[in-house]
């Protein structure tokens, strides 16, 4: 029997990557020769396991829950050192953790890209930050059960996990060119290199029309309360003037009157003796 006929076909996000991604990738950043065009190295599957120091049975079912995800067996890590207040001694079991390469890379990166993310709760793009600034991008999964390959009725408990996608580019413009042409779907917002400039610059454009069109309605809507009801939105008059006075300024010389009387003591004092010897004076 032939062997070639029973192997596997090939991944098709591969086959992408050969006949569509890499070209455009050389014809954007101008590569003189293609081995300089990123990319994909491994991909690395991480579940921390806390719990799993005092109970067995769960380092086991994360195990095997691991091994379904990546169709391949995982690898226990175990603490490097021993941390009190942690209650972790060396050599206790912290962790699940799995390496993918070549066929099993590409055909896991397939699988996340077009059943699994599309499945998360509320899911509205992945964040373009998350790249380490040498070109490799890393994800956490809250929940296993995003997989089609986990069972829901079979699951302890649910149990997050982190991806991490090792690339061979130097930058983040590049590694991000890289899975957004292999199909990783990609919020539109903080892409690295100004990505989309054009795009962002109409969203906030149709943003800030939007913002003056309900400016607009809402002013609309307050000329009109203000024509059916004049009443309610009339400015309050000025406050009338005291009772004893008008607002030319009598009551001042009411009051100088009353000081110039008879019973004052300013005009039996020294200072009205003076003022009335002034005006005699004046008079002659």
């Amino acid at each position: 029997m032939d062997v070639q006929s029973q192997a596997a076909p090939p991944p098709r996000v591969r086959e992408r990557y050969e006949k569509d991604v890499l070209p455009a990738l050389i014809a954007k950043f101008g590569y003189a020769t293609p081995m300089q065009a990123p990319r994909l190295e491994k991909i690395t599957l991480n579940m921390g396991l806390g719990e799993a120091k005092q109970n067995n049975k769960m380092l086991e079912a994360a195990q095997e829950q691991l091994a379904k995800i990546a169709g391949q067996q995982p690898n226990v890590r175990r603490a490097r050192k021993s941390i009190a207040s942690f209650k972790v001694r060396e050599g206790m079991p912290v962790g699940v953790s799995v390496t993918l390469r070549r066929a099993r890379m590409w055909e896991f990166l397939d699988r996340l890209c077009s059943i699994a993310v599309p499945r998360i709760r509320d899911f509205r793009g992945l964040n373009p930050r998350s790249f380490d600034g040498r070109g490799n991008y890393s994800m956490g999964v809250k929940e296993q059960l995003i997989f089609p390959e986990i069972d829901y009725d079979s699951i302890d408990e649910v149990r997050g996990l982190d991806v991490t996608i090792t690339t061979s580019a130097a930058t983040d413009e590049e590694a991000f060119e890289l899975l957004l042409g292999l199909g990783m779907p990609f919020a539109k917002e903080g892409r690295p290199g100004g990505h989309d400039a054009e795009a962002q610059a109409a969203e906030e454009e149709k943003h800030k029309e939007e913002a003056r069109q309900r400016a607009e309605a809402e002013a609309a809507a307050l000329e009109q309360l203000k024509e059916e009801n004049p009443e309610a939105y009339e400015r309050p008059e000025e406050s009338a003037p005291p009772a004893g006075g008008d607002a030319g300024g009598t009551a001042p010389e009411d009051a100088s009157a009353t000081a110039g009387g008879g019973g004052s003591p300013a005009a039996t004092g020294p200072a009205g003796e003076d003022a009335s010897q002034d005006t005699e004076k004046e008079s002659s």
